[in-house]
Order: C-alpha cells, then sequence, then structure tokens
C-alpha cells in the first residue's frame, strides 16, 4: 500500500505551526524576556500584520473583478431582453421574413445560453440571482418561440408524397377480375387462379420528405435548442409532426385505420381488394417513405446519433403497427382456403421486408419495432400453414350427393390443380411455413392419404423433390384421388364412373406435366397417373362394348347351338340387338364428356378399331345369310356415329331400314 506523501508547501506550514506553539509555550513559561527576545517578536508582528492587509488587497480586487464582470453581464441581458421582447411583438415567423435576421435571433439565443453559464459559475449574492432567473426566463420564450418556427418549418416544407411514381395503383385501378374471388370449388376457377406481381428486392428509393433548402435551418434550431437543453421539446416537436406526415402517407396510399374485429368480420370480396393494396402499400412505405424518413432524421439530427434514431423510431413507430395490426388480424381471421394467396403475398412481401426493416431499426431504439416485425411474420407463417392444412381437409370432406353430370373434369378437380399449380410461385414461403408440420397431421380420418398398392409410393417419390411443400403436394393428390373414387361411385352407369375417373386422373396428370408442378411431383408420379387413367379407359371399354361386341362374335353363335334352319333367325336378331344397343350407347354417350380432345379423339379411335373391325367382319361374313334389308347401318355410318361421342351433348339416331 502506497503511503502519505507530503509536499514541500505541507511541511513548511506544519514546521511554521510548531514553531509558533513552540514559542507561545516558551512565553507561557517566561514572564519576563530579553530586549533582544522582544524586537524579534515585534519583527514577527509587523511581518505577519502586512501578510494580513496584502491578503486582503488581493480580496478587494478580486471583488473588484466580480462586480465588473456581473455589471457587463446586466449590460448584455437588458440587451438580449430588448432584442427578445421585440422578436416576441412581431407575431410573422422569424425564418418566412428575413434569413439574416433568423440568423441574428439564433446568435442571440446562443449568447442568452452562454450568459446563463456564466452566471451559474459565479458566486452570486441573494438580488442577483434574480438576474440569472431573468437570463433563463428569456431563454425559455425563445426556446418557445424558435420550437414554433421549427413546427413550422416542418410542416410547411413538406413535400408532396407521388405515389403513382412507384407504380402504386388506387382503388379506382385495381379493377378485381370477378374469377379472382374465388370460393372454395368454385367452378369459375378453371385456369383463373392468378397470384399479384409481387418485385422482390427492389431497391430503396429516397426522397426529400422536406424542401432540402430549409434543411439548414431547421439544423441550425435543433443544434441550438439540444445546446440549451431543450433536446426533449425539440425531439417531441420533430415526432408530433413527422408522426403526422407518415399518417397521411398511409392515407394516400388508401390504408385505413381498421381494428381487427372490423377485419375479422369484413366480407371476402372487400377484405381481398384491401390484403392487395396492403402488399403494394407496405413495400412502398418502406422502401421509399420510411428509408427517406430516416435520411430526414440524420439529415437534421446527425448520422449515426442517437437522438436521430430516436426520433425516427417514434415518428414511424404507430404507422408501422397499424400495418402490422392488419395482418395479424388477417393471421387470426377464418382459416379458408380462398384467403391462401393473398396470406401467401403478405407472407411474402414481409419475409422480403425483413432486411430492409432490420437495416432501418438497427439499434435499442428500434428492437420493439423489429420485434413487431419478425412476430407478426411469424402469425402470418402460422396462418398460411393452418389454411393450407384446412384446405386439405375440406379436399377430403368435399361430398356430393348425386353424380357429376356427364362425366367430365369435377370443378373440384380443376379447383385443387390450378391452385397449386399456382402455389407453385411460393414455393419458398410454403417451404418455410409447412417445414415444422408433418404430412398427414390435423387430416380427418376420412381425408387421410390414401396407402393401398398404387398410393403408398406417393409420399416419397424418390425422383422428385422431398421439401415439405413436395410432401404435402403428393399428399394432397392421394386425397383428391380419394375423393374422385368416392364420386365415381355415384354414378349408376359403371362405364360413366370409369370415364369420370378417367378424365380426372388425366387431367391431373396434363396438369403437372406441362407446369412447375412436374419438378414437385416428378415423373414417376406422371407415369403412374398416364398408367392409372390408361386403366379406366380400359375399364369403361370392357364395361360399354364387350357385351355389344361378343353379340358379333362368331364362336357365340356356335355356342348357342343354333341349327341351320334357325341360324338365320339367330343372324338377324344378333345384328338387332347389336343396332339397339348402339342406339342406346349413342343416346347416351353423346352426352358424356371426354373435355380433353387428344384423350377423347384416342378414345374414339381406339373404339372405332374394335367396333368397326367387328361389325364388317360379321355382316360380310354373314352376307349371303342376312337380307340386305336388315343393314341398317354401314361400317362407315357407324364410324361417323363413333365420332360423336362425347361431345356433351346427347343425340339419337332415326332408325331406318335400307332398302
Amino acid at each position: 500500500m502506497v503511503g502519505f506523501n507530503p509536499t514541500m508547501e505541507t511541511l513548511e506550514e506544519d514546521n511554521i505551526i510548531a514553531a509558533a506553539n513552540v514559542i507561545v509555550m516558551a512565553l507561557d513559561s517566561n514572564k519576563k524576556i530579553t530586549s533582544e527576545t522582544r524586537k524579534i517578536l515585534m519583527d514577527l508582528g509587523s511581518r505577519l500584520t502586512s501578510m494580513a492587509k496584502a491578503t486582503v488587497h488581493e480580496d478587494d480586487e478580486e471583488n473588484e473583478d466580480e462586480d465588473e464582470e456581473l455589471s457587463d453581464i446586466k449590460e448584455r441581458v437588458n440587451s438580449i431582453q430588448e432584442k427578445i421582447m421585440n422578436w416576441e411583438r412581431d407575431e410573422s415567423m422569424i425564418w418566412d421574413s428575413d434569413p439574416e435576421e433568423a440568423k441574428e435571433y439564433l446568435k442571440t439565443v446562443d449568447e442568452a445560453r452562454r450568459l446563463s453559464e456564466s452566471l451559474e459559475n459565479l458566486k452570486l449574492g441573494r438580488n442577483d440571482n434574480a438576474l440569472l432567473r431573468n437570463v433563463n426566463a428569456l431563454l425559455q420564450t425563445s426556446m418557445a418561440r424558435i420550437e414554433e418556427e421549427f413546427r413550422h418549418m416542418l410542416v410547411h416544407n413538406r413535400q408532396n408524397f407521388e405515389p403513382e411514381h412507384f407504380s402504386f395503383r388506387s382503388s379506382e385501378d385495381d379493377g378485381l377480375d370477378e374469377n379472382s374471388v374465388l370460393s372454395f370449388g368454385d367452378d369459375s376457377i378453371d385456369d383463373s387462379v392468378q397470384r399479384d406481381s409481387i418485385s422482390r428486392g427492389a431497391e430503396v428509393f429516397i426522397m426529400d420528405l422536406v424542401n432540402p433548402a430549409v434543411i439548414p435551418d431547421l439544423k441550425g434550431i435543433a443544434n441550438s435548442m439540444f445546446d440549451s437543453n431543450y433536446g426533449r421539446e425539440c425531439s417531441q416537436a420533430f415526432i408530433s409532426v413527422r408522426k403526422d406526415a407518415l399518417d397521411d402517407c398511409l392515407f394516400i396510399l388508401e390504408i385505413e385505420k381498421l381494428s381487427i374485429e372490423d377485419v375479422v368480420k369484413m366480407e371476402w370480396v372487400s377484405l381481398n381488394s384491401k390484403i392487395r393494396r396492403w402488399t403494394k402499400a407496405i413495400k412502398i412505405f418502406v422502401r421509399v417513405y420510411l428509408a427517406s424518413e430516416k435520411f430526414l432524421c440524420e439529415q437534421i439530427f446527425g448520422q449515426g446519433e442517437s437522438v436521430s434514431s430516436l426520433c425516427f423510431t417514434e415518428s414511424s413507430k404507430a404507422s408501422m403497427l397499424q400495418l402490422l395490426n392488419f395482418a395479424e388480424a388477417i393471421a387470426i381471421g377464418p382459416h379458408q382456403p380462398e384467403k391462401l394467396l393473398r396470406i401467401l403475398d403478405m407472407y411474402e412481401v414481409l419475409a422480403d421486408l425483413m432486411p430492409d426493416i432490420e437495416s432501418l431499426y438497427s439499434d435499442e431504439n428500434g428492437s420493439y419495432i423489429r420485434t413487431e416485425c419478425h412476430d407478426a411474420l411469424m402469425r402470418v407463417g402460422d396462418c398460411v400453414k393452418a389454411t393450407f392444412i384446412e384446405f386439405e381437409n375440406k379436399v377430403g370432406a368435399n361430398t356430393s350427393n348425386t353424380a357429376f353430370p356427364g362425366g367430365g373434369n369435377h370443378h373440384l378437380t380443376r379447383y385443387v390443380m390450378n391452385y397449386i399449380k399456382t402455389l407453385t410461385d411460393f414455393s419458398d414461403e410454403l417451404n418455410a411455413c409447412l417445414s415444422d408440420h408433418r404430412v398427414g397431421d390435423n387430416l380427418d380420418s376420412s381425408s387421410s392419404p390414401d396407402t393401398s398398392p398404387g398410393h403408398e409410393d406417393d409420399l416419397n417419390n424418390g425422383n422428385s423433390s422431398s421439401s415439405p411443400m413436395a410432401l404435402h403436394f403428393r399428399s394432397l393428390m392421394s386425397i383428391l384421388e380419394c375423393n374422385l373414387e368416392e364420386k365415381s361411385k355415384l354414378y349408376k352407369d359403371e362405364a360413366l364412373g370409369h370415364l369420370f375417373m378417367m378424365n380426372n386422373i388425366n387431367y391431373m396428370a396434363e396438369k403437372v406435366k406441362n407446369s412447375e408442378l412436374r419438378n414437385v411431383l416428378g415423373d414417376d408420379w406422371i407415369r403412374k397417373r398416364n398408367w392409372k387413367f390408361q386403366q379406366y379407359a380400359m375399364s369403361y371399354e370392357r364395361a360399354t362394348w364387350s357385351s355389344i361386341l361378343n353379340l358379333l362374335r362368331e364362336d357365340s353363335l356356335h355356342n348357342s347351338g343354333s341349327s341351320n334352319s334357325t341360324s338365320k333367325t339367330v343372324l338377324k336378331e344378333r345384328l338387332q340387338a347389336f343396332y339397339t344397343a348402339f342406339e342406346d350407347i349413342y343416346k347416351n354417350q353423346t352426352g358424356w364428356s371426354i373435355p380433353n380432345t387428344q384423350l377423347r379423339d384416342d378414345l374414339r379411335i381406339s373404339m372405332s378399331l374394335k367396333v368397326i373391325q367387328a361389325y364388317r367382319t360379321f355382316v360380310g361374313r354373314h352376307a349371303n345369310t342376312i337380307s340386305e334389308k336388315y343393314i341398317k347401318y354401314t361400317a362407315d355410318d357407324l364410324e361417323n356415329y363413333i365420332m360423336d361421342l362425347f361431345e356433351g351433348a346427347p343425340k339419337s339416331l332415326q332408325s331406318f331400314h335400307r332398302r
């Protein structure tokens, strides 16, 4: 431990005190002193008297200097008071009147501040304290004045915000196609499900929100107020004005102030429009208006300064929370499948803006906004997951009491395939949202994927994507197929049930093959569906034509055991039965539908080859036995009639006998 080290001056003073104590003690003990001793003591007393007079003189000089400084301050205070009160009597804005006068005013304010600091350093008497109070009152008056000037300049020098420069469409131009507002399983969605175009990674655009000419004046006022310990008042004035400006920005972008209850209760047509507007508005707000707002704060309060960050955060907080509250309201609303595309739009734009938001609110002041944005993104992501799962459940639970007319492509099939085709545009977003959800979770038992032969590999297709989205899509396809198989059982005509399945499986395979879905579900999935619809086509042919072709088979004639006497009658009856069956098929199956032109032609040709060949062979072999008058149709007639099938418009043949 280091000991105390006294200075030389301290030691000398201690020696003097010790010597003086010795002299006093000696005088007390010796009443008689010599003349020489008396002379020394008298010299010592004279020296002490001289030293005391010198000290008093120095104190008097110091007091005189303080009085002189105080007198000078009083004169300056009077001058400042006169100037400030003259400006106070003039109600016009100083900075609007004369730039030079504005500079003079700031100089006067700065002088008042320095005088206040000088007075605080002086040892003032009771009367002189009034001078300090007077100076502080003048400073307070001037601070109130320049705060008013500060607000006035911010308000009256705002630059107009013109969103049309950023391709923002107003509600009048935001024409909604009637097909863009869909309900689950609506027949109108065929090839019409479309997503909004959302540009990703757009650059920030800085614009002058306040006339650049007044920025130096605003900065000068801000510096003066902060130097005078009125920084809080300056910050609050800025925040108040700019908060209103940002509110006006949202109004221009047509973003309404809606409560969560308002949003949840809103009809889907209106809500759809508002979501589309929100996704456009929040991009402009963050990348243009907030970026420019932060630049304005840094111009006035200094780049990297805490006060600049605080002013930016506080002025923008209410507007950002208004935008995020809308997203939260959407997230907690009903998980209706028709909303999924719009919710994905919201998730995409929020995720895309997160780096911008992290940069704008990078310090402790902005931590609350950053947290709120991350929470909003998470809640919207949870909503995406819940809505997609609800979509799967609804596909599985979609029931019908009657068979689908004509056996064509069911509107549910078209809805699902067009829907997931559009969802591939959101592959990154869907993979992020579905990453922690296992396939099959939350599915009703009635809508669970089929795991029977031919289905079990669909959920884990080796040559296709194994992403969360791909796994869910394959599960959804299995659910859809199970549902279609149940719907096919509603047909009284077994052949029409097979035709229905052929049409719908073919539609699914074609949609996947000719879109991005091919990379998601894989070629193996397509090959399996091609094999399936071909199996359904063969099942249709067997159910429809096997019995009618059996009438023309030669071995069936021999097996009937007919004698020569009755062979003509049997042939005639067989031929008439064939015509009757064909006419019945024609009447029914011209009303059936195969929407795919290529598939329709292929099936017609396949049937024509079998039927016409059998008919020609039968008629040719028995031409000598069967009279021409019993031949109702030529082979060419039958071929032409077969080409009328599957057009979805019922027809009937006019029977006639050839003479």
